[in-house]
């Protein structure tokens, strides 16, 4: 039980990091502010590192990568150019980043309900990604 629950929680976090850094791609082309840049490049590679610490994890346990869900990353897509389309400011990225920071948050931790057996490390990692995205939220205040 433990092994099954460890690997679904480390997939769910795989494919979260990658959405995280999936996102702020698509909007850190559109920002203007150097503050507000630098803050999603730093996220970014927050997210980049523990991505990485993810998947030395999954392969020690023979599991392979999860990739974020097709139709989520698709909507995601088309929310953030539609909004950006129709108002294209730093403030509608800052919102658009914390939108997506609470549905990441939101998300991470029905996974870990839904996995308790996971070890604490996965657990760690998850509640670190977890962490992550209310420091950047947090910090996207001062830019909405």
């Amino acid at each position: 039980m433990e092994d099954r629950d460890t690997i679904k929680l480390l997939k769910e976090c795989d494919a979260g990091s990658k959405m995280a850094v999936t996102s702020l791609d698509e909007i850190l082309e559109k920002v203007e502010n150097v503050n507000l840049k630098k803050l999603l490049m730093e996220t970014k590679g927050h997210h980049e590192k523990l991505g990485n610490e993810i998947h030395t994890l999954l392969n020690e346990y023979g599991s392979e990568e999860k990739e974020p869900n097709a139709m989520a990353k698709g909507m995601s897509w088309m929310k953030t150019n539609m909004k950006m389309s129709m108002n294209d400011t730093d403030e509608t990225a800052a919102d658009l980043i914390t939108d997506g920071c609470n549905m990441g948050i939101k998300s991470l931790y029905k996974y870990m309900n839904q996995y308790p057996g996971a070890n604490s490390k996965v657990k760690d990692i998850c509640k670190k990604l977890i962490s992550i995205e209310d420091q950047l939220r947090k910090e996207l205040r001062a830019y909405l």
